[in-house]
């Protein structure tokens, strides 16, 4: 008799959700996240332990945001000078979000724009920051076992965040260094055919802009290529462009909306925007997500799923008075952008001095390393032998391409801003002993070829003639093997 609960032994008993590895996590990108957490640098408690290199994190500028609460004190609640405001932000909020709040998140992207581009505070869709965007997209655009075409590289999380519970593939457009990655019609072409041909119906197009891993911005002309194959094609663009106040150096920033503005005859209803201020300003534990859509279908749609991400009334709250003050929205984003600049040019110097050059970048908290050089042999094997050694004897938590889905071994993401002055100096000592230190070892292993290759240069041709001489028992005191070595 079977025993109420009593299961097959193999039966499962939880989801597939729950127990398949679809989120992404099994990646060496993340692996290095936790050789982080198990041994985390700190000047004094742990001054040997990693450097966290591998977190998109802006906290070169968090110290105006910190000066502008001060200033500011009934922006916020929890104040004596804003606590009036408790009973009405504390009460349940709709979906929509207040509407101080989508209006100030809207003026904030048009001048991170450069104002070039205007946003409707009514298609400003909430979420829990960039990751409940895109999700919320992918949820909106299509349905499991239909694809998606990314350019590579591209961000790992993607791998969890449009496809985990969604169901939705991601396929690669593969992308070189020898055109610095940039998206071609012809990869564009190729990655499409090569879906059909498989079978799978592709519902859309998801580019980062600024590029991450890349810290590159798309050109207008890529932009154009990408609305009108979509058009096309009649599917869908999704523009991550949470990076898109991060543009520090030229060509100025274009964003997907300047190009739809400027071209009468793109279908609109095509185009959506993720965005976040967890990189341009800063404050990704606020978790603010935004989703702007072109297509009315897909507002109404992702805002009613934004119930199940919604951003606290008491953060709206104090981001509609941050972002509604213009003196200092404009004046935060120009010292971020110098802040960024400067860091970068210090952290690529200090490459270049020890012959370690990166991809042109102009954006981004991140450099694209180019460490080929540095491999055994150009394959992933190599690439994450070499990623290995530097998390665990240079012990810095760098990301290999691999994680990123490059298809060129030995380019690795290395961050910069998310750290102070002190910490970025000891990762450039760390750098530079370990190349220096691999350079002292390629140039030791390439003088012993050479004494080798001289050594049997230097040996009487009849050694390699007469097989008993190679015999250990009969070499004698005189034998010319022992006076070679000698």
């Amino acid at each position: 008799m079977r025993i109420y609960g009593e299961e097959h032994p193999n039966q499962q008993i939880l989801s597939r959700i729950a127990t398949n590895d679809g989120h992404g996590e099994n990646s060496s990108y993340f692996d290095g996240w936790k050789a982080y957490e198990k041994d985390p640098f700190h000047l004094t408690d742990n001054p040997t332990g990693v450097i966290q290199m591998g977190l998109a994190e802006n906290q070169l500028s968090l110290d105006l945001i910190r000066d502008w609460m001060k200033k500011n004190p009934q922006a916020s609640i929890c104040t004596e000078e804003g606590v009036s405001e408790f009973k009405a932000i504390a009460n349940f909020q709709d979906y929509h979000g207040l509407p101080a709040f989508r209006k100030a998140i809207a003026q904030f992207m048009e001048k991170v724009r450069g104002g070039r581009a205007r946003f409707d505070p009514d298609r400003i869709v909430m979420s829990g920051g960039a990751t409940g965007a895109q999700e919320t997209i992918a949820f909106c655009l299509a349905d499991p076992g239909e694809a998606f075409l990314i350019p590579t590289p591209y961000y790992p999380g993607f791998d969890r965040d449009f496809r985990w519970r969604t169901g939705v593939q991601l396929l690669p457009i593969h992308c070189h260094s020898s055109n610095k990655f940039k998206i071609t019609q012809a990869a564009l072409e190729t990655a499409y055919r090569k879906a059909r041909n498989s079978h799978i119906r592709v519902k859309g197009i998801l580019v980062t802009n600024p590029s991450n891993p890349l810290g590159t911005t798309m050109d207008r002309e890529t932009l154009r290529t990408l609305v009108s194959f979509v058009n096309e094609k009649r599917m869908h663009l999704v523009c991550d462009e949470i990076f898109s106040g991060t543009v520090f150096d030229k060509p100025s920033y274009v964003s997907v909306s300047e190009v739809i503005e400027d071209d009468p005859y793109c279908d609109r209803d095509l185009i959506h925007i993720a965005y976040s201020l967890s990189k341009d300003l800063g404050v990704p534990g606020f978790r603010v997500g935004v989703i702007y859509s072109y297509n009315d279908a897909v507002v109404s749609c992702a805002r009613k799923m934004s119930s199940f991400g919604l951003v606290s009334s008491q953060t709206q709250h104090l981001l509609a008075s941050m972002l509604g003050d213009e003196e200092f929205t404009t004046s935060f984003l120009a010292t971020s952008r110098t802040r960024l600049c400067g860091r970068r040019r210090v952290f690529t110097d200090g490459l270049k001095r020890v012959g370690i050059h990166c991809l042109d970048g102009n954006a981004g908290l991140f450099c694209w390393m180019d460490l080929r050089p540095l491999l055994k042999e150009a394959t992933v094997e190599a690439e994450l032998r070499l990623w290995r050694v530097i998390i665990n004897d240079v012990k810095l938590n760098i990301s290999p391409g691999s994680s990123f889905h490059c298809s060129e071994p030995g380019w690795f993401r290395v961050c910069f801003a998310n750290m102070d002055d002190t910490a970025m100096k000891i990762a450039l000592r760390r750098i530079e002993s370990f190349v220096y230190r691999e350079n002292d070892a390629a140039v030791q292993a390439k003088n012993k070829r050479r004494w080798d290759e001289a050594l049997r240069l230097s040996l009487p041709r009849r050694r390699f003639e007469d097989p008993t001489i190679m015999t250990p028992h009969l070499m004698s005191p005189h034998s010319p093997l022992v006076q070679a070595a000698t």
